[in-house]
């Protein structure tokens, strides 16, 4: 089970960010960010955005190793269109649509080890001195 991060809305067309998301599909989240850093194109920024959101999930919400994770999906749907007009010749206006993504990224990789909480420690600590003190206790009745 991986942990997903979207981005709804995206005011691009989906055919121009699934291209870049193709490029990264099936990559380390690492290798990734690297590639999209140096990809000349305007739709890296908003999949570089995602992907970094689905990282910071993965590592401060589900305890996986930010350095192990690698891309199981990324997807790309078609969002709203936004209807709008172009002036044209003779006084017409010509019907354009402009299209929007949503961008669904799923990132998996190795869990953290479960930390064994504090407060245990300070009751086995406590309760090994409580009986240190009885133990006294009765030695000197």
């Amino acid at each position: 089970m991986g942990v997903a991060a979207k981005a709804n809305g995206v005011r691009m067309s989906p055919r121009k960010v699934g291209v870049v998301a193709a490029l990264v599909r099936g990559r380390t989240v690492a290798e990734a960010l690297t590639i999209l850093q140096h990809t000349p194109r305007r739709s890296a920024e908003p999949v570089r955005k995602v992907i970094e959101s689905a990282r910071a999930n993965a590592d401060h919400n589900h305890n996986y190793k930010a350095d192990t994770l690698k891309i199981e999906s990324i997807t790309v749907s078609p969002g709203p269109r936004l209807k709008r007009y172009r002036p044209a010749a003779h006084g017409r206006a010509l019907p354009f649509q402009r299209r929007t993504s949503h961008i669904h990224v799923v990132v998996n990789g190795e869990i953290r080890a479960p930390k064994k909480p504090v407060s245990d420690k300070k009751d086995v600590a406590d309760t090994a001195k409580k009986s240190t003190a009885a133990k006294a206790k009765k030695e000197t009745k």
